[in-house]
């Protein structure tokens, strides 16, 4: 090890973490949990736990209930100050309420504060008054993310899904998500949603917002931001992750 890399290593044994994220990602989920570790700040512990809640285990929230509680008694182990439910087509199926039983569960379970992708996603559009979206995702249908949007306001100008297996959401690179949003763009939408927490979206925000002269909100990167808001308290000061304008705004 040369003497850079060891003062490096010595550097992050010595970070403190302030506050901790506990997030349920679907078993099919191969990008997020780098995501997260490689944008937040260090002071912010990131634990995850995988769930058989997407892809073709996909079902009622209520036949889900089961899969949802030992995911979360097995995070509240580690005792984080938030959980999350990421999973942007399985927390907007079933609309508002659906997504309402989702946390009521983990709540209730582990008496810990929870938010979902769908929570944050919405919260992201409030916060930039966001009333019309392209729909962007890897999905084979776009019908559960529709569903979810109208139900809270959201007009959808657009909408494209890739109709892609699940083993091949993260093999779109960024640039391509870039290409793809830019190529659908409509004079009619205030923003650009690309959904979908299994992708590599989230490194394609800060281009395409450069791009398209548009807010973009991604799941990954909502989910962050609200976790970033929530903990912000106990985080103290860091700087915002460089993943487009939502994350500038924390604090605002």
């Amino acid at each position: 090890m040369s003497a850079s890399q060891a003062s490096a290593a010595d550097d992050n044994q010595h970070v403190v973490q302030r506050a901790h994220v506990g997030v349920i990602v679907p078993a099919v989920n191969r990008t997020c949990e780098t995501q997260f570790h490689n944008h937040a700040p260090k002071t912010l512990g990131v634990h995850t736990m995988r769930a058989r809640i997407a892809g073709k285990w996909a079902r009622p929230v209520e036949e889900l209930k089961p899969e949802i509680e030992l995911a979360t008694q097995m995070l509240a182990e580690c005792a984080p100050d938030l959980m999350v439910y990421n999973c942007t087509s399985s927390s907007m199926k079933e609309g508002p309420e659906g997504e309402k039983r989702i946390l009521g569960i983990m709540e209730e379970t582990a008496g810990i504060p929870a938010i979902s992708t769908s929570a944050a996603v919405g919260e992201a559009f409030k916060h930039f008054g966001i009333k019309s979206v392209i729909v962007v995702t890897p999905y084979q249908n776009n019908n559960d993310i529709l569903f979810y949007l109208d139900k809270i306001g959201i007009k959808v100008a657009g909408d494209v899904a890739l109709a892609l297996d699940t083993s091949k959401y993260g093999a779109v690179t960024p640039q391509e998500w870039v290409d793809i949003a830019m190529k659908h763009d409509s004079k009619d939408a205030d923003a650009i949603f690309l959904s979908c927490a299994a992708t590599t979206q989230i490194d394609a925000v800060a281009p395409l917002e450069a791009a398209s002269g548009k807010p973009v909100v991604n799941s990954n990167q909502a989910v962050l931001w609200a976790s970033l808001e929530r903990l912000r308290g106990k985080l103290g000061a860091f700087d915002p992750p460089a993943t487009g304008g939502l994350m500038r705004t924390l604090g605002q």
